[in-house]
C-alpha cells in the first residue's frame, strides 16, 4: 500500500509526514512525498543532483532533503517532483496512477494548535479526492503508529466506505475500534429519545463491526452530545495516538469526496488528525482480482 504525502518544506508539510509516518508504521505503507511545482514553471528533474543547479533546482534539492530527514528510517519513502495546475490536482493525478490508499495532507498554517484551519489545497482535496485524504492538525509531529481509530457513526445512510475503511483499518493494525456518535442538541423537541437513537443506531454499527474482527478485538461504542459539535467533541476522551474517521456527504458523486456542514463543524474541533472516506470507496487492494 502506497501513501501520498502532499508536501512542502515548512511546518504544514512536516506535520504531513508525521502523520503519514504514524499511519504508515502500523503496516508496513510506502510514502511518496510529492513536491508539486507550477506546470508553466521550468522543468524541473525528479531527481536533481551535480553542482550548478538553478535557483529551482536548489529548492527542490531542499525539499528533497528536509522532507526525507522527516520520515523514520524504518518506513520506505520516495520524493517525487510534480508537474501540475494545483498542488491539488497533482496530488490527486499521483494518487490514481499509483493506486495510493491514502492522500495525506496538513492543515492551514493559521490554524489554533492542534486544531484545524482549513486551506485551499484540503478544501479542494476535500471536494474532488477519489482517495480517502486525511488531514493533520496544526503541530502534529506524533510518529509512533497510531494507538485507536474512532469512527463517527451518523444515522443518516451513505456511510458504508467509511465502515468498511474503519474495520479493516483497525483489524490490519490490530488496535481498538472506537464507534462515536454525535449530537448536537438545540433545545427543542425531544433531545432523550434522540440519544436513545443514536445508540440504538451505535449499537447496531458495533454488532455488525463485532462479527467481522477478530474475537477479543476491542470494539466500544461512545455517544456524545452537546449544544453544539464542538461541545459533543470536547465531551470525548481522545488518545494523542488516535485517528477519527468519517464517510464524505451523501451529496458526493460516486466514489468522490464532498464534506457537508456537519463534518466542517466537527474538523474544526476535532484535536486528533482526521480521515474522510468517499462514498463508495472500496480499498485497491481489497478487491477482487479480475
Amino acid at each position: 500500500m502506497r501513501y501520498v504525502v502532499g508536501y512542502t518544506p515548512n511546518e504544514r508539510g512536516a506535520d504531513a509526514v508525521a502523520l503519514a509516518s504514524a499511519m504508515a508504521g502500523a503496516q508496513g505503507a510506502h510514502l511518496d512525498l510529492i513536491y508539486v511545482v507550477d506546470r508553466h514553471s521550468p522543468h524541473v528533474a525528479s531527481n536533481p543532483e551535480g553542482s550548478g543547479v538553478s535557483a529551482a533546482e536548489q529548492e527542490v534539492l531542499t525539499a528533497r532533503r528536509k522532507g526525507l530527514a522527516l520520515v523514520p528510517e524504518d518506513i520506505g519513502v520516495e520524493f517525487h517532483v510534480r508537474n501540475a495546475h494545483s498542488f491539488a490536482a497533482g496530488l490527486i493525478d499521483v494518487a490514481v496512477e499509483s493506486k495510493a490508499g491514502l492522500i495525506v495532507v496538513g492543515a492551514a498554517n493559521n490554524g489554533l494548535f492542534k486544531r484545524y484551519s482549513v486551506g485551499s489545497v484540503a478544501n479542494a482535496l476535500l471536494h474532488a479526492s477519489p482517495v480517502p485524504v486525511a488531514l493533520a492538525p496544526r503541530g502534529y509531529r506524533r510518529t509512533d503508529p497510531i494507538s485507536r481509530l474512532t469512527l463517527a457513526v451518523g444515522q443518516r445512510g451513505g456511510a458504508d466506505a467509511a465502515i468498511d475503511t474503519a474495520i479493516g483499518a483497525a483489524n490490519r493494525r490490530g488496535v481498538p475500534l472506537r464507534l462515536v456518535s454525535l449530537l448536537e442538541l438545540d433545545g427543542e423537541g425531544d433531545s432523550g429519545e434522540a440519544i436513545n437513537a443514536a445508540h440504538i443506531h451505535a449499537n447496531t454499527v458495533l454488532s455488525e463491526a463485532a462479527h467481522r474482527l477478530p474475537e477479543g478485538h476491542q470494539v466500544s461504542v461512545a455517544v456524545a452530545h452537546g449544544r453544539t459539535f464542538e461541545e459533543a467533541i470536547d465531551d470525548l476522551e481522545w488518545d494523542d495516538g488516535e485517528i477519527m474517521i468519517i464517510g464524505s456527504s451523501r451529496l458526493a458523486e460516486k466514489n468522490r469526496l464532498f464534506i457537508g456542514s456537519t463534518a466542517n463543524k466537527m474538523l474544526r474541533a476535532l484535536p486528533v488528525p482526521m480521515v474522510v472516506v468517499p462514498r463508495d470507496y472500496v480499498r485497491v487492494d481489497s478487491m477482487p482480482e479480475t
